[in-house]
């Protein structure tokens, strides 16, 4: 008893125990039983995550789902293998909502919205206030009162951002004007969540509510310009304090604690711990380093949002379901049909038409998982009870599992009423009304693809780039290349890059799984194409081969021999040996992915003579004997065998230049020739060392009389 009673704070029995010494160590072993216990519990979610995100991915499902999932595995409502520490799991839980918030800050960008501002920034809020209406229509046909209405409605206001994503991307169909739609939409609604958790709180109780919510809107409005004022010169410069110190891992700390410190203190004055994690992510975001922070915290923001996810699923009680069936039922069914037709009617409203309205409405109907931590908000202040968060929690999950399925029927549904409908045209920029024809398919247009294709486009070669990132397409149309958005895996994305009527397709991604795909479905719409992709593991070779990709490239392996290269040139290595030892390594790696040794051979030797035929620059010093002498007297021709064929003096070239041409000092010299020859030449032009000199002989001196 007196065990219980320790481990449970009693102070007066720790107190005597003390004295005896068996307080100190029953305490440290109660202490370490809670952090074992947390720590194991932390444990068991990650790999069940894992293990069900693994399962749903292969599924066509969204990994939050399989986080959900693994939440209702360890609840404590299913039975079997539970976690102990649920209540600690919640507070880590927050952490993971502020860095989601935090992150959401970060990507926001007006720029996103331009496209389809009015239908996002008009249409979206007039979305939600007639979502809230639906919810207080079904709210009072349950009978609640008017505030869990309120709630109701808000909480299926929201749909999931993470959810569409993946669904697009799986349909294919990033890239269509629709998806754009729904974007634009997500955005603003996901921008919605921050007003809405400062708002409904504050409605439990009207009467002293209205003082609290006008005083809750000039503090957050007085936080946003302080923080727009303060945080736009201080953050950037804290941050490029701390670049310059050259450590990552003092990177990433010093953006999470900006992020989770400027939260901790918006929770201090009385303002929503996650909104003041958001507006530090978008004043971040306005600096030159708000990408590299993206890119640094999201993998924090996933880890804490895997914790946020599983314990929304511990809230989840099947036998919950079980009992409220019907009531769960109506609610999944009234809610899609209602936000689905909302949706619809207002990208109808807005002049979309085609298969657009159709897709939006059932691309959005879902529940989404700002609902969630909305739905939290409502929990921690009392504004809603167990039974209506249940009952959100489950219908948000339910319809999330539905979206995928639901809609994949866009198509089908929208050609049983026009059978002329083929795909909707994807956004496409710079491309020629004729089409292509022979053309190059580049897919990817990052700094690799950016570079081959400004090479491609100086030669005069037609081509297209595929591009799924939004950032990188506005880069790509500054340049005047033409591009399409979208996935260059999917056949669709594909087909508008007339990949059929290509010569070349070349794959940028080093991403094994993305290319193996792309080039399979390249090679399904035209088996004669021909390959160039790209890897990192020389390992995948094979695999390519068995694809029929023409070519690989293992940027790494090239940079590796370039370097070596260079080394063995500094180190007065004759250009030859360097030629051979370079080429002995390509041959051994690449010689198996080719087949015959014939057909590398022939590559190699072409290789070997591009180098040995390259063009080399010279740079003539103060001390070359070539200085002040004619190209006709130095003899080079005759003497190296190699060719002078132009000269760089003072910014200006002097192409083939003819014999009586004399060179002077810091002149930049272009050869060709030989490997040998080059390296003759070299010598030749190298300046004469003092100790090297050829001194007057001596005169003897002149003996006197």
């Amino acid at each position: 008893m007196v065990l219980v009673d320790l481990v449970d704070g009693d102070t007066e029995t720790g107190i005597s125990l003390r004295k005896n010494g068996k307080y100190k160590e029953t305490g440290r072993q109660g202490s370490w039983k809670r952090i074992m216990g947390l720590a194991t519990d932390i444990i068991l979610l990650i790999v069940v995550a894992f293990g069900c995100g693994l399962l749903l991915q292969r599924l066509g499902q969204p990994l939050i789902l399989g986080y959900i999932a693994a939440g209702v595995i360890l609840g404590p409502h299913t039975g079997g293998l539970t976690v102990a520490n649920a209540h600690e799991i919640e507070l880590l839980a927050e952490i993971g909502v502020a860095l989601l918030l935090f992150a959401l800050g970060l990507e926001f960008s007006l720029k996103d919205l331009k496209p389809v501002k009015k239908v996002a920034l008009i249409g979206t809020p007039i979305q939600i206030i007639l979502t809230i209406g639906l919810g207080l229509g079904l709210g009072s046909l349950m009978g609640w009162e008017w505030e869990q209405s309120l709630w109701l409605g808000a909480l299926i206001s929201l749909s999931s951002t993470m959810v569409i994503l993946k669904t697009l991307m799986s349909q294919g169909w990033l890239g269509t004007l629709s998806s754009k739609v729904m974007i634009g939409m997500l955005i603003v609604q996901d921008l919605a969540v921050i007003p809405l958790m400062v708002i409904l709180p504050q409605l439990s109780n009207p009467s002293t509510g209205l003082p609290a919510l006008g005083f809750a809107v000039l503090k957050a409005a007085g936080f946003i310009i302080g923080m727009i004022l303060l945080g736009t010169r201080l953050l950037p410069h804290l941050m490029g304090h701390i670049v310059k110190l050259g450590s990552r891992e003092l990177f990433l700390l010093a953006i999470t604690a900006i992020g989770l410190g400027i939260g901790y203190f918006t929770h201090l004055v009385g303002l929503s711990f996650a909104f003041g994690a958001f507006v530090a992510g978008m004043v971040l975001s306005e600096s030159e380093f708000g990408h590299q922070a993206l890119s640094d915290i999201i993998p924090l923001r996933d880890l804490f949002g895997l914790l946020f996810f599983a314990s929304v699923g511990m809230l989840f009680d099947p036998v919950f379901l079980m009992e409220h069936f019907i009531e769960v039922m109506g609610l999944v069914l009234m809610v899609s049909i209602g936000k689905g037709f909302i949706f619809a009617t207002l990208a109808k409203i807005f002049r979309y038409g085609n298969v657009i309205p159709l897709a939006v409405g059932l691309g959005l109907f879902q529940v989404g998982e700002f609902s969630f931590v909305l739905a939290r908000v409502g929990v921690s202040t009392g504004s809603i009870g167990d039974e209506l968060y249940s009952l959100v929690l489950t219908t948000a999950i339910l319809t999330m599992g539905l979206t995928p399925f639901i809609s994949g029927q866009t198509v089908r549904i929208y050609s049983l009423t026009k059978r002329w409908f083929k795909n909707e045209p994807l956004e496409t920029l710079n491309i020629p009304e004729e089409g292509f024809r022979r053309h190059v398919v580049m897919a990817g247009g990052g700094r690799v693809g950016l570079q081959i294709a400004k090479v491609l486009q100086q030669l005069g070669l037609p081509l297209v780039i595929v591009e799924l990132d939004h950032r990188r397409v506005e880069q790509i149309k500054v340049q005047g290349l033409p591009v399409i958005y979208g996935d260059a895996s999917h056949g669709i994305v594909l087909e508008a890059a007339e990949i059929g009527y290509a010569r070349l397709l070349i794959v940028t991604t080093p991403d094994m799984v993305l290319a193996r795909s792309i080039v399979i479905n390249s090679k399904r719409l035209n088996s004669g194409l021909d390959v160039v992709a790209r890897t990192s593991d020389p390992g995948f070779l094979s695999v390519f081969k068995e694809m029929g990709v023409t070519d690989v490239v293992l940027p790494e392996f090239e940079a590796g021999l370039e370097m070596t290269r260079r080394s063995l040139l500094h180190l007065r290595i004759a250009a030859p040996v360097i030629q051979q030892y370079t080429e002995s390594l390509r041959n051994d790696l690449f010689a198996p992915f080719f087949d015959d040794s014939g057909g590398y051979k022939t590559l190699s030797q072409l290789r070997s003579a591009e180098h040995q035929f390259d063009l080399q620059w010279i740079l003539l010093l103060e001390n070359s004997p070539l200085v002040s002498r004619s190209i006709g007297e130095a003899e080079i021709r005759k003497t190296t065998g190699t060719s002078v064929v132009g000269v760089i003096r003072e910014d200006k070239l002097e192409a083939n230049p003819g014999s009586g041409f004399r060179f002077r000092s810091g002149d930049l010299v272009a050869i060709i020739g030989t490997d040998q020859s080059r390296q003759t030449f070299q010598e030749m032009a190298e300046p004469i060392k003092e100790s090297e000199e050829i001194l007057p002989e001596e005169k003897p001196p002149v003996e006197g009389p």
